[in-house]
C-alpha cells in the first residue's frame, strides 16, 4: 500500500509513514516469523524457513510483490534499476515465502522493480536452500518457473500458457493472447 494512503487516516505526512516504516522493519525482521502452533518458535533466516519446512512436511508458497515507491533522485546512480517493466512505474520487489495455509514464514530479498523474480532466487539463495533441503515442496506462480524447471520434482509451478500460434482448443485467455 503507498505509504501516502496509509497517511491519509491518520492525518500524517507521507514522510512520517515512510521514517516510521524505516524504523519498524529492522525491529520486525530481527524479531523473526512466529510459527503457526508453535509458540515462542521463531523463524530469522531462509535456512530456518527450509529446515522448518524440512522437518514439519510443510508445502510452502513462494511468491514476489510489488511496492510503489519514490523514484529516486536524479544523477543517481540505479535510478532506471526501480522502474518495473510490469507495472511500468518505480517499484522495490519483495519476495515471500508462506507456508500452505498462509501465514508468512519469511520475508526478504528486496530489490529493484527491474530485477526479475528469477534473479532473486540466485542471489539471495532460494535455489542453494533447495538443494540443501530435498525434501521441501514448494508452490510458485510462473514468475519463478524456472526454479519450477530446475527443481522439477521440488517445485511445482502453473502449465505454461501455450503461444499465440497455438492451435484454438490449446489457447487460453491471459497476457499472452488466446480468445
Amino acid at each position: 500500500m503507498p505509504h501516502a494512503a496509509l497517511a491519509g487516516p491518520y492525518g500524517l505526512e507521507r514522510s512520517t509513514i515512510t521514517r516510521a516504516i524505516g524504523e519498524i522493519r529492522p525491529l520486525l525482521a530481527d524479531r523473526g516469523f512466529a510459527v503457526p502452533d508453535r509458540p515462542g518458535v521463531r523463524l530469522r533466516t531462509l535456512a530456518d524457513v527450509f529446515a522448518y519446512a524440512e522437518a514439519e512436511g510443510v508445502k510452502l508458497r513462494i511468491d514476489g510483490t510489488e511496492t510503489q515507491v519514490r523514484r529516486p533522485r536524479a544523477h543517481r546512480p540505479g535510478r532506471c534499476a526501480f522502474v518495473s517493466g510490469k507495472k511500468k512505474q518505480n517499484t522495490c520487489k519483495t519476495t515471500t515465502i508462506s507456508d500452505g495455509q498462509g501465514p508468512t514464514l519469511w520475508s526478504g530479498a528486496d530489490r529493484p522493480g527491474r530485477m526479475h523474480d528469477r534473479t532473486v532466487v540466485r542471489t539471495e539463495g532460494i535455489a542453494e536452500q533447495f538443494r540443501l533441503h530435498p525434501d521441501v515442496r514448494a508452490d510458485v506462480d510462473e514468475d519463478y518457473r524456472g526454479l519450477a524447471d530446475e527443481f522439477p520434482d521440488q517445485v511445482s509451478a502453473p502449465p505454461k500458457t501455450p503461444k499465440g500460434d497455438a492451435p484454438l482448443g490449446e489457447q487460453k485467455p491471459g497476457r499472452r493472447g488466446g480468445p
